[in-house]
């Protein structure tokens, strides 16, 4: 499940990713990033993993294209989370993307919003 959080910032959206991810969790996250974008051209966005237990094959799919079709117009991602194969993920992911990436602890997500919300 994809669930929208409430930013305490005006340069960034949020959500919490949880459970396992389908093709319908896409279907609503996408077109909330997408009108961040065209609101602001680009976006800032964080993802809270909170029992992330990964992505069905078609959700795992979804997950490629956004990454391939948005790699351009998000400016930072901060990836936060409690476990080592989420903090890992985030190296991982460096790579296939131009967007600044961080990980943050789950404790510490108040410094996520910060790092997002700075120039």
């Amino acid at each position: 499940m994809i669930e929208q959080l409430t930013s305490p910032s005006k340069k960034a959206i949020g959500f919490k990713l949880s459970g396992k991810l389908h093709d319908e969790d896409y279907k609503q996250f996408v077109p909330l990033v997408d009108a961040a974008i065209a609101k602001d051209g680009k976006v800032r966005l964080l993802a809270q993993f909170h029992d992330f237990q990964g992505w069905d094959a078609h959700a795992l799919w979804d997950d490629v294209k956004f990454s391939t079709t948005h790699c351009t117009t998000i400016e930072r991602i901060a990836l936060v989370g409690d476990k080592t194969w989420e903090k890992w993920m985030a190296k991982v992911c460096k790579p296939f993307t131009l967007a600044k990436l961080q990980y943050f602890d789950a404790a510490n997500i108040a410094d996520a919003w910060a790092w997002l919300e700075a120039a």
